[in-house]
């Protein structure tokens, strides 16, 4: 079995975390983690990373380096920024879809891939913690495994495992869930 916390970073202005978004990384690290990680992915983005930063000096893992893992990362941003707004708040990939499915199907392939790579990276047992974007976490989830999860809020975070080839995703616990 292998498991991959996939995150949404917290509240950012531009490419950096506000102050709110560093106190709600800190809440996650405190109330949500499940340690050890053999990875600690960031799509390579100042605000993933630095969430990426917080959780693993919360899990007591410093010695354990960031990975990049800029396949999470799309190159056409504006697209899906575009995509979203043109599918209406809250929108879903599926709903992204309708309005650029050729983004959303060549995206998320790729992004797929990339988040299968995560998976392979890790040893049987082995579990990553990753930070990226909405909606390319999404999207990723679609490309592994053929599933339509909701939009990520900020701090929000799926859990993909695999057991002989067999990936499942759920959603994980927000902060202050029972």
């Amino acid at each position: 079995m292998r498991y991959v916390e996939l995150f949404r970073h917290t509240d950012n202005d531009g490419d950096a975390l506000t102050p709110e978004g560093v106190a709600a990384a800190e809440a996650i690290g405190r109330e949500r983690l499940s340690p050890p990680y053999a990875l600690f992915g960031s799509t390579g983005a100042h605000r993933a990373t630095q969430m990426v930063e917080i959780l693993r000096r919360a899990a007591r893992q410093e010695d354990v380096p960031v990975t990049v893992t800029a396949g999470l990362r799309s190159s056409v941003e504006d697209r899906w920024r575009a995509a979203a707004k043109g599918a209406g708040k809250g929108a879903t990939v599926e709903r992204m879809r309708a309005v650029d499915a050729d983004l959303v199907e060549k995206e998320s392939l790729l992004l797929g891939r990339a988040l299968r790579a995560v998976l392979d990276a890790l040893p049987d047992g082995g579990r990553a913690l990753v930070v990226g974007h909405s909606p390319t976490n999404e999207a990723a989830v679609l490309g592994l495994t053929g599933d339509v999860v909701g939009p990520l809020g900020k701090g929000d975070a799926v859990l993909v495992t695999e057991d002989r080839d067999d990936v499942q995703v759920r959603p994980m616990p927000s902060v202050g869930s029972p």
